[in-house]
């Protein structure tokens, strides 16, 4: 029975010093951060800290950051490709009688100006896709997007799909109450010739 306890407690023993190797190399040997010390000549000492990892944001907001980049770059590519090499709809509406025909007969001139609403592709950052989305959801004119508050570009926005950030991003109610007001000379200063 002597030798029994005895192999007990040398397994005993083992698993012990296991764990303390295991807890060791979690806790010490597998930190990707130092601290070094530094002496100052007074005798005072201060930490170095690697900066860069501090001042690095969070993993998770560079994948959301990456993933936005990405869908970004992506919408880009597509406008692009499709823009080079038109598909068979392209091809079609740029045919001789299409080609010919006015403004508002052509399919691809984008939305003009309707009795009730504004070209709301003059605002940089709307296209078609967008013009027609808000369109669809009753944003038809400048009045209405330059009367947004805070929580009615969180309504829409929300409503945008892929598109959603660029009312912020791209300023659309700045954009929109200067050329609600056909101010052109200030929209042009600070957003660019119209288009």
């Amino acid at each position: 029975m002597n030798e029994l306890l005895q192999e007990y407690w040398i397994l005993l023993v083992v698993a012990l010093v296991i764990g303390l190797l295991v807890a060791w190399w979690i806790f010490v040997a597998s930190r990707k951060t130092t601290v070094e010390r530094e002496d100052k000549g007074e005798g005072k000492s201060s930490a170095r800290r690697n900066q860069a990892l501090i001042d690095a944001p969070p993993a998770a907001a560079k994948d959301i950051g990456a993933a936005q980049n990405l869908a970004r770059d992506t919408e880009d590519e597509q406008a692009a490709a499709s823009a080079a090499s038109p598909g068979p709809v392209s091809a079609a509406a740029n045919s001789d009688s299409i080609a010919a025909a006015t403004a508002s007969a052509d399919a691809e001139a984008g939305p003009a100006p309707t009795a009730s609403g504004d070209d709301l592709s003059r605002i940089k950052g709307v296209g078609p896709k967008l013009v027609a989305l808000l369109a669809e959801h009753g944003v038809t004119s400048f009045a209405q997007i330059a009367a947004w508050d805070d929580a009615e570009i969180d309504r829409i926005d929300a409503q945008l799909g892929r598109f959603q950030g660029r009312i912020r991003r791209d300023s659309w109610v700045d954009q929109a109450k200067m050329l609600a007001a056909d101010d052109l000379a200030a929209y042009e200063a600070r957003f660019g010739r119209t288009q």
